[in-house]
């Protein structure tokens, strides 16, 4: 599978062949043409993965209607008078965007056309500010709504409603990190973000926040909803998606065809995130029936692996296949054998879902093959290039080391909202 992947071999057709080719000679002829007819059929029409598209929507349709640029400039204005204001508010949008969001991709594809001409036009850092905007694109995959988090539970069984809230306190933490970490950073380094003359009074802040007015109402609808109970996950995008529409048509500022541009990407990202899913979980079924899994529990009991060291190897893991594999095919090719083993340790799957998430979030900006950091380049269209970026991120993957390990050591960060909703 390494192979076909290093070949150029697109992720779904490379894990999918290697799992036909491994249960035709695991089972025989059969039993791969009942499972090649059975499971993707039964993924894609289970009701409750339609949460995938509709997320994708809600957050194409709220970049086009402009509801991004109004959170951007109430964020800018918050952070005036503070050096770094710029990041910071890129930060703080990023994060907001995050809750009406699922993609990472998508965030930092439309922060890199936002904010990083605004960051280099006031003297910004080139590399450090593409950094800023590509890491913070990533808590998109932690803050609900979350298609990581959505893959994830498709992969593994674990419940999409509490899988989606336990993202938001390590979220907020990683957004409230960052913005502590870009503080510290320009202690030592203020050559990277001159100060700006620009100040806002207090009447001019409170006026940019109730701009935004739109997006903490999605988030209302949206993470509130799910976390009452008042509608399941699977409604949960539509009420979104629904919403941001409704905004969109009253302030008119849909432009025209900006709905049926919303609508063909978000079935473009959908159907290619979906096909990487099934072959995942054909997948994960040849390494079931294979008896792989089994050996490899076995493994661990007669090392007698405690779950610590577990954990430490995966992140070890992680962080080394992360520089050359991106995110979705790194949960993909691992979670299949990951997971079985986590569980036989008692490890809790909720903390466990969102750790993975973390890592694969680091992948996303870990050079070479961070999906983040070429959405960066691409949008970037000549402000930055790939040898600044991939120094200019280097302090954001120190911050994330430092987050991570709070992760680790207070599960609590993960696991307290989900078990209030018991």
């Amino acid at each position: 599978m390494l192979v076909l992947l290093g070949l150029g071999i697109p992720v779904a057709y490379s894990v999918g062949t290697v799992a036909i080719v491994g249960i035709f000679y695991a089972i025989g002829p059969t039993f791969l043409l009942s499972t090649i007819q059975s499971l993707p059929y039964a993924f894609a029409s289970d009701y409750n993965f339609v949460v995938v598209p509709l997320f994708v929507l809600m957050g194409t349709l709220a970049s086009r209607a402009g509801i991004i640029t109004d959170l951007y400039k109430a964020a800018f204005q918050l952070t005036s008078g503070i050096r770094g204001s710029l990041m910071m508010a890129t930060v703080m949008a990023q994060a907001m965007f995050a809750a009406i969001s699922g993609s990472t991709t998508v965030a930092a594809s439309i922060f890199t056309r936002m904010a990083l001409p605004e960051m280099i036009r006031y003297g910004y850092n080139p590399g450090v500010s593409a950094g800023c905007v590509a890491a913070a694109g990533t808590l998109a995959g932690l803050i609900p709504p979350s298609i990581a988090m959505v893959l994830f539970a498709v992969l593994t069984g674990e419940p999409i409603g509490k899988l989606l809230i336990a993202g938001i306190l390590p979220g907020v933490m990683t957004a409230v990190g960052y913005i502590v970490g870009i503080r510290i950073m320009l202690i030592y380094r203020p050559e990277w973000a001159p100060m700006i003359s620009e100040r806002f009074s207090l009447k001019q802040k409170l006026q940019g926040i109730s701009k935004a007015w739109a997006v903490f109402l999605l988030i209302g609808l949206v993470v509130g909803g799910i976390y009452t109970g008042t509608f399941p996950p699977s409604a949960a995008g539509a009420v979104g998606a629904t919403g941001v529409l409704l905004i969109a048509l009253s302030t008119k500022r849909l432009p025209k065809g900006a709905l049926w541009e919303s609508l063909i990407e978000s079935a473009r990202i959908s159907a290619v995130l979906f096909l990487i899913v099934m072959a995942g979980l054909l997948f994960s079924r040849f390494l079931l029936i294979s008896g792989f899994i089994g050996d490899l529990k076995a493994l661990v009991v007669t090392l007698e692996m405690s779950a610590f060291v577990f954990i430490a190897l995966v992140v070890i893991l992680y962080l080394i296949l992360g520089c050359f594999v991106d995110s979705v095919s790194l949960m993909i090719i691992t979670l299949p054998f990951l997971y079985p083993i986590s569980t036989s340790l008692g490890i809790n799957g909720i903390w466990f879902g969102v750790l993975i998430i973390k890592l694969i979030e680091i992948a996303a900006i870990t050079p070479p093959v961070g999906l983040n950091l070429f959405a960066v380049l691409s949008s970037g269209k000549g402000l930055v290039n790939s040898r600044q970026l991939f120094a200019g991120v280097m302090p954001f993957l120190v911050m994330e080391a430092v987050l991570l390990a709070l992760l680790m050591g207070f599960p609590a960060i993960a696991t307290i909202l989900p078990e209030l909703m018991d």
